[in-house]
C-alpha cells in the first residue's frame, strides 16, 4: 500500500500539478486509510468493497473526526481509487458509491468597510515594514488572492500601469486580476520607497520580501495582519482568508455577478463561489423591498 500511496502522491504532484499544501492533505489523509486497514490483518486491495469504506468512515467518526473532515477524506480516498483504478491495480473503485457526509453550510464571515478601512490604516506607513504592510493589505483585499498566491506573486507579475495582476493559482493556473487605484498606488509607494531598503543589496523575483531580503512566507503575513488587527481595534479574529471573503462579499453587495467573482478568486467550479449567495439574496430582497411597488 505504501508504494501505491507514494505513486498516487507523485502523479497529483506531476501530472495534475497540485500545490504542495493540497498534496499534504491528500497525504494525510491517506495515512488515515493506511492506519484503518492496518487493523484488518485479511483486507486485501482488490478485495475492497464498499462496506470497507462505510466501516473506515465509522471509524474516522469514532476518532471524533467531524463531518467536514469525514467528508474531505472521502473525497481523498475516492481520487486515490480511481488512480488506481485507471492504472489497471484495481478493476472497481470501492468508494464512487458511497455517499459523502451531508454538511451544514456555514456562512463565510467577513469585515464590514468600515473595519476594512481601519485594518488598511493599521501599519505605520513611515517606515519601510510598514509601507510593505499596507501594501499587502491593499493588495490582498483589493485583488481577493489567496495567502500562498499573495506571498509567491512575482516582480514581474506585476503591472501597475494598466492595472492588474497576474497569478498562478491552484493546479497551476493563471489568472488575471484587476487592480485598483488604491492598491496600486500603496504597491507603487512600497517599490519606490521601502523594498530596496528591505532587500538591502540583495536581489529577489518575489514582490514581498522580509527585512533580511527573503521572500515573505504565509506564517509571517498572518503574524503580520493579526498585528495589524488588534492595532485597528478589530475585534473579530483576522486571516488573510477573511479579507479574501470580505473582496467577494463587497463585489456582490454592489452589484458584481457571481461569475465575475469565481473568475476573480480562481474558483474552478461556481458552487465553491456560491457560499456567496447570501449576499445575493440580501441584495434582492433589498432591491424588491425598494422599487416593488407593493414591497
Amino acid at each position: 500500500m505504501e508504494e501505491h500511496i507514494a505513486a498516487y502522491l507523485n502523479y497529483i504532484r506531476v501530472e495534475k500539478g497540485l500545490a504542495d499544501n493540497t498534496i499534504e492533505a491528500y497525504q494525510r489523509d491517506l495515512r488515515l486509510w493506511q492506519a484503518f486497514v492496518s487493523t484488518r490483518h485479511n483486507l486485501r486491495l482488490e478485495k475492497i468493497g464498499r462496506a470497507d469504506i462505510l466501516d473506515f468512515l465509522q471509524w474516522l467518526y469514532k476518532r471524533k473526526l467531524n463531518s467536514r473532515s469525514v467528508a474531505r477524506i472521502l473525497t481523498a480516498l475516492r481520487n486515490y481509487f480511481k488512480f488506481l483504478q485507471l492504472d489497471g491495480i484495481i478493476e472497481n473503485n470501492p468508494a464512487s458509491t458511497v455517499e459523502a457526509p451531508r454538511l451544514w453550510k456555514k456562512l463565510p464571515k467577513y469585515l464590514s468597510p468600515e473595519d476594512v478601512d481601519r485594518l488598511l490604516e493599521a501599519p505605520d506607513t513611515s517606515a519601510p515594514l510598514g509601507l510593505r504592510d499596507k501594501a499587502m493589505l491593499e493588495l490582498l483585499y483589493a485583488t481577493g488572492l489567496r495567502v500562498s498566491e499573495l506571498v509567491n506573486l512575482k516582480f514581474s507579475e506585476l503591472h501597475l500601469e494598466p492595472g492588474y495582476v497576474q497569478c498562478m493559482g491552484k493546479g497551476n493556473k493563471e489568472r488575471i486580476v484587476p487592480l485598483g487605484r488604491s492598491a496600486a498606488a500603496a504597491v507603487e509607494k512600497y517599490i519606490s520607497e521601502a523594498r530596496a531598503l528591505l532587500l538591502k543589496k540583495a536581489r529577489s523575483d518575489y514582490l514581498f520580501v522580509t527585512q533580511r531580503g527573503d521572500r515573505m512566507t504565509r506564517q509571517a503575513f498572518w503574524v503580520i495582519i493579526s498585528h495589524c488587527g488588534l492595532k485597528a481595534g478589530i475585534q473579530t479574529r483576522l486571516t488573510p482568508h477573511l479579507l479574501r471573503h470580505s473582496f467577494a462579499t463587497h463585489l456582490l453587495e454592489r452589484g458584481a455577478d457571481l461569475r465575475s467573482v469565481q473568475t476573480m478568486l480562481g474558483h474552478a467550479d461556481i458552487s465553491t463561489t456560491q457560499i456567496y449567495t447570501h449576499v445575493i439574496n440580501a441584495r434582492l430582497r433589498e432591491i424588491y423591498q425598494k422599487h416593488h411597488p407593493r414591497a
